[in-house]
């Protein structure tokens, strides 16, 4: 390393976890990628960097990919061998949010993912299993007929260009397969878990109006099963312009109860009219910024954001973020943990971008443990195992040690998201994973991501060129300036800011799905600071470009006028073992200090006692500082949480400052909806186990 890492503020950060050798350094995509720019005299090194040699390469390499963009995002199309029509036109015209790129060139999402069909067909592109009893594998050559036969079953549907697809499916083959079609014919995907009530199903869909709604008769869930039938009769019935429903007997319900408003067709009947297959897919050839996808914003606080997606902007961005930060390659078997509702199953399906084979997985993490995610991860041969930081924790609360109770000879690197990881979090992945077991200590990189829906991305983040350090991102991603801004929009270092981008990524939204003008688009994310994107978060950008994420500035807390993060509390309080989950509330407004109230739910066969607050309070005081010490600390039995796993701070802080708990928030929209009524007064003044 050329410079010295820069010291990190609280004495549980920084410690350095994993250092890249010279041989993964010289192997790293990335460095592969550097040097094919030095070969061609651009980048960096014509500016007198020396990229793929060093630590300070990487940041090198960052800061050319920021200054020069245009030249940045050409080389990505060119090094990774995009298919399409690169045409004639500027990568990149005009600034956020009005931002053009790549204007005259043609791709296809469903063309990229699929190129290794044609090559190498007997390949295993995708392997599965769920709690359901169903598992297997299909070979890129059968992935490729099997989108073949539901794209002609879609045409034969009437979909065609910029028509939508919806689908209330699992994390499934089927749901791949027909997100693939629909990109294949240039119509537009949109998908929500099966375990979204249809409220929530119906305030996302019907925003777009679907002409075919793909849907699944139940799946299962903690080793349970649901009956979601007279869901998808819901749903069909609310969706204007729907035309056609494709039903999945997934779960051995049987078909959809009587009632539905338009034809029904079963999954193994689509497109079996002729021979689909034989032909081959058809790609439509559409705009780089034809949309390819529609994903929503959370939703609990009003109706969701449909956020639209472009062709050529999830292709750059996923090839970039997949191979140059997460290492991967057609090697690799990648694995996150998700579903259809969450954003980072459209990251997973672009695994098969770079040729990686993907594993779907349907059910709950924790059943029927807590090891269940590492079992998988040794069953299928994981080489990058990425999962929410909630259930590293979880497993870490536990005592696993899943090096030494599981074969993960093959893992190589892990990915955490969805929310801040601790540093102890990171510790335990190098104790209980990386190291341990007959094998040893493995020179294993944990990848810690934040990014969002809105860009379906990470824009901090790993790379195999920096070191990994306890409770610190490694650093921003390539072609992502981030920024931490003061109230005034002036760019902070070492001291913690909004987190904004100065420049535009090809995967930022094309738009809203109907929002004439983008009024609401810019509204969301240019208003604060115009012409720059605000995402958010809290952000600390450390001078050697690390980076520590603080939660959601939305969910700001402001005592004597300083302003704190919410992370910060939870890696805290959650450390202790009386602690399963918890979350804070500051009820301040208008710059006039409220209570700063810290809900907990208890591990089992503890209570909130004196002597368990005063330790809370103590550790508080000690480990961040006397403004952090609550006012009140609330036993609860349980978190509101996203279906996604987000805690939810903002509906809280709305309840108690006297919002109704129905219209706090969409229970929908939740995991576990029934607990939002815990946090009104009146229940909170009935709670014995509250501690002033």
């Amino acid at each position: 390393m050329a410079d010295d890492l820069v010291p990190v503020a609280g004495r549980d950060y920084g410690e350095t976890l994993w250092t890249p050798s010279p041989a993964t350094t010289a192997r790293a995509e990335i460095t592969r990628y550097a040097q094919w720019l030095a070969s061609r005299g651009v980048g960096p090194t014509s500016h007198g960097g020396n990229a793929g040699t060093s630590g300070t390469s990487y940041r090198d390499l960052w800061q050319w990919s920021v200054d020069e963009p245009a030249e940045f995002w050409d080389s990505i199309w060119d090094f990774f061998g995009v298919l399409g029509v690169r045409g004639t036109g500027p990568v990149l015209a005009g600034q956020m949010p009005s931002a053009e790129w790549f204007a005259g060139a043609t791709v296809n999402y469903a063309r990229n993912a699929l190129r290794a069909a044609e090559a190498d067909p007997d390949r295993v592109a995708v392997t599965f299993s769920a709690e359901t009893g169903r598992t297997g594998r299909l070979t890129f050559g059968e992935l490729s007929r099997e989108v073949a036969r539901i794209q002609a079953g879609l045409r034969a549907l009437g979909v065609g260009l910029g028509d939508r697809v919806a689908a209330y499916l699992p994390n499934s083959p089927e749901a791949l397969i027909a997100m693939l079609a629909t990109a294949s014919l240039g119509a537009i995907w949109t998908s929500c878990s099966p375990d979204f009530g249809a409220h929530s199903v119906i305030d996302r869909f019907a925003q777009i109006s679907p002409k075919v709604l793909l849907a699944v008769d139940g799946y299962a869930y903690g080793g349970k099963r649901f009956d979601r039938r007279s869901e998808v009769v819901a749903i069909a019935a609310e969706l204007p312009g729907l035309e056609a429903v494709i039903t999945v007997d997934y779960a051995g319900n049987g078909a959809p109860a009587a009632g539905l408003s338009v034809p029904a067709l079963a999954w193994p009947e689509v497109g079996h009219d002729g021979d689909p297959g034989a032909a081959g897919v058809e790609f439509a050839d559409v705009p780089f910024s034809h949309p390819l996808w529609v994903l929503y914003s959370s939703g609990t606080t009003g109706l969701p954001k449909p956020i639209v997606h472009s062709h050529g902007g999830i292709v750059l961005e996923h090839l970039k973020a997949l191979a140059l930060h997460q290492d991967l390659t057609s090697a690799d078997t990648f694995f996150w943990y998700t579903t259809t509702g969450w954003m980072m199953w459209n990251y997973l399906v672009g695994g098969l971008l770079v040729g990686a084979r993907i594993v779907l997985y349907d059910g709950s993490a924790v059943h029927p443990d807590t090891g269940a995610l590492w079992r998988l991860a040794e069953e299928a041969g994981v080489t990058y195992a990425g999962t929410g930081a909630p259930y590293l924790l979880a497993c870490m609360k536990e005592g696993l040690r899943p090096a030494a109770e599981h074969d993960l000879s093959r893992l190589r690197g892990v990915g955490s998201t969805g929310s801040p990881l601790p540093p102890e979090g990171f510790r335990w992945v190098y104790d209980q994973v990386a190291t341990g077991g007959a094998t040893g200590g493995r020179d294993l990189i944990l990848g810690s991501f934040s990014g969002g829906t809105d860009l379906c991305t990470g824009f901090v983040g790993p790379s195999p060129l920096l070191p990994v350090r306890a409770g610190v991102i490694s650093g921003r991603c390539l072609g992502a300036k981030v920024e931490a801004f003061d109230p005034a929009g002036r760019p902070l270092i070492g001291e913690v800011g909004e987190l904004v981008l100065t420049q535009p990524m090809p995967s930022m939204p094309v738009g809203f799905w109907h929002d004439p003008g983008g009024v609401r688009y810019r509204g969301s994310y240019f208003a604060e600071y115009p012409g720059t994107w605000r995402h958010g978060d809290w952000i600390m950008i450390l001078p050697d470009g690390g980076c520590i994420i603080y939660g959601r500035s939305d969910a700001t807390l402001n005592r004597g006028g300083v302003r704190m993060g919410t992370s910060e509390f939870y890696r805290v309080v959650e450390r202790l073992p009386e602690i399963a989950d918890s979350l804070v509330v500051d009820t301040g407004q208008l710059g006039q200090d409220g209570s700063l109230i810290l809900y907990v739910v208890l591990a089992a066969g503890h209570e909130l006692d004196p002597a368990l607050t005063g330790q809370i309070k103590s550790l508080l005081r000690a480990e961040l500082s006397p403004r952090h010490v609550p006012d009140q600390i609330v036993r609860v039995p349980g978190i509101p949480r996203t279906l996604s796993g987000k805690k939810l701070e903002v509906p809280v802080r709305k309840i108690l400052l006297g919002t109704p708990v129905a219209d706090a928030a969409d229970p929908d929209a939740l995991a576990n909806p029934e607990v939002l009524g815990y946090f009104a007064p009146s229940s909170r003044e009935r709670e014995t186990g509250a501690q002033r």
